[in-house]
Parts: structure tokens; sequence; C-alpha cells
């Protein structure tokens, strides 16, 4: 069986995290779509064209992932893309609360899409991208939870920003 599986979020960054579930759910699935949210309510620190380049980037080497983009209802889109699979990472017991409450209702709404989860790896069980904003943000170095390319960005966006102080 053929299973797309959409992997929602806003990525903003996508950290080694996300790419360690998309990476595993991409040898279980057809397909996997990693499906970056507009989502402006969240105020992202990156833009959405930057979100997108940096998952490119990221999941340029796996020919079963690729990258788009949406700005409606998730389960609306999963059905746009042919998908019958909304993946979601895991880290911990905190995660699970919410994304149980968000599947019931994707399910209430498109029945014939099924939610699944994927628990992250070990070592990014506490990875999450507001962590690895904060982190370089005050300096520090988040080499071990994002791509160069993301490093590289967030480093420049700081200097920037202290430079303009």
């Amino acid at each position: 069986m053929d299973v797309i599986a959409v992997y929602p979020g806003t990525f903003d960054p996508v950290t080694h995290g996300h790419a360690d579930v998309a990476d595993r759910a991409s040898r279980m699935f057809h397909r996997v779509i990693i499906s970056v949210a507009a989502n402006p309510s969240k105020q992202p620190f990156f833009s959405l064209e930057e979100r997108v380049a940096f998952a490119e980037t990221v999941f340029a080497d796996n020919s079963n992932i690729e990258v788009r983009s949406f700005d409606s209802l998730l389960v609306e889109y999963a059905r746009e893309q042919g998908a019958g699979a909304i993946l979601r990472g895991l880290r911990a017991v905190s995660d699970f609360e919410f994304e149980v409450q968000l599947s019931g209702m994707n399910r209430r709404l498109a029945p014939e899409i099924e939610t699944v989860f994927i628990s992250a790896a070990q070592e990014y069980g506490f990875v999450s991208s507001s962590l690895v904003r904060e982190i370089a943000c005050l300096g520090g170095d988040v080499t071990e939870f994002v791509s160069p390319a993301v490093k590289e960005a967030l480093d420049a966006r700081f200097r920037a920003s202290k430079n303009h102080e």
C-alpha cells in the first residue's frame, strides 16, 4: 500500500529532532511531505520562505521526502496531497496530551486520515525549535541541534540584532 504522510509544523527552525522523525517515517511511508505551516499567529522567527529553504536543504538527500508549505486547515491540506496519514513527533509525555486532543479533532474532521505518532530519538527528546532559538539568542552553540545552514542563519540573525543595539 502506497501511503503518503504529511508531517506538519512551523519548523522554526527545523531541528535534528524533526529530521530524525521524518527520516524514520520515510522508511514507513511511500512518501513524506514536510508541510511547513505559514501560521502567522505564531509569529515565526524565520519567514515561510526561509523555513521551507532550510527544510529543503536538510532533506535534500532523501528522495522519499519532499517539502511544501501550506496555509489552510491541516486535514483539507492533507486531503489535497492525497495523504492517508498525518505524522506527528512526540518528545515527551507533555506533548502527548495536546497531540492526542489534536488527533481526535482531526479524526472527527477527516476520519479517513490516520494520525501516526513517532517518538523522538532519545538524544533529541529535549530539543525544540524555541529552545534552539533561545540558546542561539544568548550566544550558545546550537551545532548539535540543527543543520549547518540553520546554525549559520541563526548566528547571522542574532549577530545583526546585537549590532543594532
